[in-house]
């Protein structure tokens, strides 16, 4: 990055930039021609930043309630945590004391913590924390929320402050789940641990968690709209149940609402053996209890047996209205042949089919094309992987 690039960016947020891009928002001419109409005024850089952030305000409206007010990057806008979840974290950092906010990037975590009380945000990008002041801006003052750009490795340490991390995990170009190969690496958030030990440190669903981790904080894998957002180990006193899992669905239909929550906490595991036999309704963990592998509990606690290796498809004779997992009544089972199948669906006018597998390796949308039927009815099809064979199970979802 370069100092004008970064001047460019200042332009950006201040009454220059507010100007032009509130203008490009309202005209309806194509892209081409409202660049063109730009560029006899602005510089190339500058009529690029205002088009960018015109298109991710709008992208961003699925993740904040004030998008149309923010300031993004593309990779900020990709990488920053949605409302919904960042409020639901910030709740866990209670009283009046500041928050440290480490690799804060345009502040999706910062302003939900900014809500709560003071906050401090820190990252080494001098953009991201341009950028991030703004948006903090939006929900606190400037006597309530501070934003630097600097090293999170190098912060002044109080013991008893509360912090928040989201390391770099693509500090080698490409992404990884290993902690190792952060920035800050593992050993880095080891010794920031060692001088605060009360820290939410957030990862990718699918991260490594080193076992001295496992065993000293509470991890907990956060899901939303059918989607494993984040795991996020909780450390010291942000930590409820150290040493355990904790699998949290929020259910929400807009940014800004209140969402629903339902957990589900344990020791990881494998839910109880089948007896091979589909029953009466066949149920989809969340993809967040399956993340924190905790099927084993989600089965133990409603008395559901599993369908395929890993627990990643369920069975019952009674119905289960849970947000945990969705639920779907069988109208057929057989061995897959997709003419039989077809003909089925077919006899059923399911002409909107939803397409599933779980240890089956299909495209999904190929199935789907390979076996459209007419008719107005909705269907799902599940294809399960039972020991050598494959079964296919004609369904409906139960809302």
């Amino acid at each position: 990055m370069n100092q004008t690039c970064l001047e460019d960016y200042r332009w950006l947020i201040g009454p220059d930039g507010c100007q032009w891009y509130a203008r490009v928002a309202e005209d309806e001419r194509s892209e081409v021609a409202v660049a063109a109409a730009l560029r006899r005024e602005l510089s190339a850089q500058r009529t690029h930043l205002v088009l960018e952030l015109v298109e991710l305000r709008r992208r961003g409206r699925t993740k904040f309630a004030d998008a149309d007010r923010m300031f993004f990057t593309r990779l900020g806008l990709e990488q920053a945590t949605d409302e919904v979840v960042a409020r639901y974290k910030a709740a866990r950092f209670s009283g009046s004391a500041v928050v440290v906010d480490l690799c804060c990037g345009l502040g999706g975590d910062l302003m939900a913590l900014a809500r709560r009380g003071p906050v401090l945000g820190v990252d080494r990008d001098r953009i991201h924390a341009l950028l991030a002041r703004a948006n903090v801006g939006l929900v606190a003052n400037d006597s309530a929320a501070t934003v630097v750009a600097g090293d999170a490795t190098q912060f002044a340490w109080d013991a008893e402050c509360s912090w928040h991390i989201d390391p770099d995990r693509r500090a080698e170009r490409r992404r990884t789940t290993r902690v190792d190969r952060h920035e800050p690496n593992r050993e880095s958030l080891d010794t920031m641990l060692d001088r605060a030990p009360h820290a939410a440190i957030k990862l990718a669903p699918a991260a490594d968690v080193p076992r001295a981790w496992q065993a000293r904080a509470e991890l907990e894998w956060i899901g939303r709209q059918r989607q494993c957002r984040q795991l996020v180990a909780w450390f010291g006193r942000l930590a409820r149940d150290s040493g355990k899992r904790r699998a949290t669905i929020l259910h929400d239909n807009t940014p800004d609402a209140e969402p629903e929550i339902f957990s589900v906490c344990g020791a990881p595991g494998r839910p109880p053996s089948s007896r091979g036999r589909v029953r009466r309704f066949v149920f989809e963990p969340d993809p967040a209890v399956l993340a924190a592998d905790l099927t084993g509990v989600l089965a133990e606690g409603h008395v559901l047996e599993t369908l395929t290796g890993g627990g990643g498809c369920l069975t019952a004779d009674h119905v289960i209205d849970s947000p945990a997992m969705a639920c779907f009544e069988v109208l057929d089972t057989l061995a897959f042949d997709k003419r039989r199948v077809k003909r089925l669906l077919a006899e059923r006018g399911m002409g909107r089919l939803e397409v599933k597998s779980r240890g089956v390796p299909i495209r999904p949308d190929a199935v789907r094309r390979e076996l459209r039927v007419p008719g107005d009815q909705s269907g799902v099809l599940l294809l399960v992987r039972q020991a050598e064979s494959v079964t296919a199970i004609v369904a409906r979802r139960v809302d």
